[in-house]
């Protein structure tokens, strides 16, 4: 749970919806509420666009991206890639992750030690 951020979640004030297959015994204290969903990254997403009320959902950890690729669920990508190697992990498009659509740069803005990218999901 990577500590929890301190209870506060890594996107300031937002609802959290982790997806897993075994929830924690225990949650971080925190003024956030956590919401552990076992039922899919479909569910997941419902769940927190009616949260959000027509804003915005955010999605953190490579394997989330492919998930909802695969399942037709993302509109666009934001990336602020830092060049540096870490090594071994999930990568944000690995083979297998691929389906029937096309990523379409709408920005790079480069900045120090950071490039911002901005691609649109077009299926």
């Amino acid at each position: 749970m990577s500590n929890a951020w301190g209870g506060n979640g890594p996107m300031g004030p937002l609802p959290l919806f982790v997806v897993t297959h075994s929830p924690p015994d225990h949650v971080p204290d925190g003024p956030l509420p956590y919401t552990f969903v076992t039922d899919g990254i479909e569910s997941a997403v419902e769940q927190a666009r009616r949260a959000t009320a027509g804003q915005d959902v955010v999605l953190m950890g490579a394997s989330m991206v492919q998930q909802c690729l695969r399942a037709g669920l993302l509109d666009e990508i934001i990336i602020n890639l830092v060049p540096v190697l870490l090594g071994d992990g999930v990568g944000l498009f690995e083979a297998g992750s691929s389906g029937d659509y096309e990523l379409v740069i709408e920005s790079d803005i480069p900045a120090p030690g950071v490039t911002h990218l901005t691609y649109r999901v077009v299926r």
